[in-house]
């Protein structure tokens, strides 16, 4: 069977057409991802605590990266503009401090480095002993990151399904 003239030129038209596409969108993308900052990378901040002869605070960024040698402030329950007491972590990114148990309530640590930090609530008992604000030791993610993160979600399928969907 022959193909005139005509139709093959049609066809390789089209099929070059739909490689120019291809890779204006490759070029597209591979420009996009050249754009992006490479030597910037942002991170969150994990806490967290456990009872020993003191309290432990373990500062480590959500990398997994510890925090060594960051400004720790320890804030009693009943003035939390003056620190009961200050220091650094240690290599390990861990802090250790003994609140005073004539002074029950929340006490607040605070970690601090390069401009990266996080907060954390212990509650002392004066008969139970030291537990997290909610009953827990801290970390995880806070309403906000979990709502943005649930957007970004519901974003992307709507966005895919939405790119699918259009007219060709």
């Amino acid at each position: 069977m022959k193909t005139s003239r005509t139709a093959r030129g049609t066809a390789e038209a089209r099929l070059g057409r739909a490689v120019a596409r291809l890779a204006g969108f490759v070029a597209g993308v591979v420009g996009a991802l050249l754009l992006l900052p490479s030597g910037a990378a942002a991170h969150g901040v994990v806490l967290d605590h456990r009872p020993v002869e003191g309290v432990e605070v373990r500062a480590a960024f959500d990398t997994g990266e510890v925090m060594d040698e960051a400004q720790v402030s320890v804030f009693a329950p009943e003035d939390a503009s003056e620190p009961w007491e200050t220091g650094t972590t240690d290599e390990r990114g861990r802090y250790l401090f003994v609140p005073d148990a004539s002074r029950p309530g929340t006490w607040t640590v605070q970690v601090r480095q390069a401009g990266h930090g996080s907060i954390v609530n212990v509650t002392v008992e004066e008969d139970a002993g030291v537990t997290g604000a909610d009953g827990f030791s801290g970390g995880g993610y806070g309403a906000l990151q979990i709502g943005l993160m649930a957007a970004a979600g519901v974003w992307g399928f709507v966005g895919t399904a939405l790119f699918f969907m259009r007219k060709k």
